[in-house]
């Protein structure tokens, strides 16, 4: 009776922490469904067939990674660069696996496998700032469960609805200005410091001086500009913060 009563309070807590993390997830699926309707638009328009661009938001499951890559298949790009462009562009994705990892460290393998599948900048913001509160929770990692598995969710609807709307939408109506568009609306909000705003002034500088490049091998070169211009201001930066405090507290 005990252990039946245990299992039940058990199911009852992942379940209540899956929900948080599906309604932390929420507010954020607002912004993400629009780029889903354009990824589906986008990868008809570029030649791709209804199942491939489905199953491209099922397997890699990365929106700017898919945008990227669909642009690139489209210019006929080598399978090797697809590859690379793609690694470059979600290299940020390391970042947020070592910062989580002192929560999840005790998971068993399946669950790493899923959650690092599930893991996007939009899951990883409300679960990171969760676990930095609640610290390690017998059940915290239900938490971005769920709220991957909202993001998820809401990524196969809105692709699945962007490729039936572009399926009805003439191919005389250019569709590619909502590529640089989509990505200006994700990139202005995370400029909040000088390393992020110096990082993606680089990146686009080089992007531009690199534009004739074949195979759009200014994106990875941009994208490596950026990531190391930022991560040595950021070293500088921190490097800088110790002697910051002693001179406010005159010592």
């Amino acid at each position: 009776m005990a252990q039946g009563w245990f299992e039940k309070e058990t199911m009852s807590e992942q379940f209540k922490t899956f929900l948080a993390g599906v309604r932390a997830e929420i507010p954020l699926l607002i912004g993400v469904f629009p780029f889903g309707l354009i990824y589906g638009a986008l990868a008809l328009n570029v030649g791709l067939s209804p199942a491939v661009s489905q199953l491209m938001s099922s397997i890699v499951f990365a929106g700017s990674s898919q945008i990227v890559a669909t642009q690139l298949v489209h210019e006929a790009a080598p399978v090797f660069v697809i590859v690379m462009t793609i690694a470059v562009v979600n290299l940020r994705h390391i970042l947020y696996s070592a910062s989580l990892a002192p929560y999840l460290k005790n998971l068993s393998l399946k669950w790493k496998t899923l959650l690092s599948y599930l893991l996007t900048d939009e899951a990883y913001a409300p679960s990171i700032i969760k676990y930095e509160v609640d610290g390690v929770t017998p059940f915290g990692h239900w938490f971005l469960f769920g709220a991957g598995f909202a993001l998820w969710f809401n990524w196969q609807v809105s692709t699945a609805l962007g490729i039936f709307l572009g399926a009805a939408i003439p191919e005389s109506w250019p569709l590619d200005f909502a590529l640089p568009l989509t990505f200006i609306a994700m990139v202005v909000p995370a400029l909040r410091n000088r390393s992020a705003v110096a990082a993606a002034l680089c990146a686009g500088l080089v992007a531009l001086l690199a534009f004739s490049l074949p195979y759009k091998l200014g994106l990875i070169f941009a994208a490596l500009t950026g990531i190391a211009v930022g991560t040595i201001l950021e070293w500088r930066a921190a490097e800088c913060e110790p002697l910051s405090f002693y001179k406010k507290e005159g010592r």
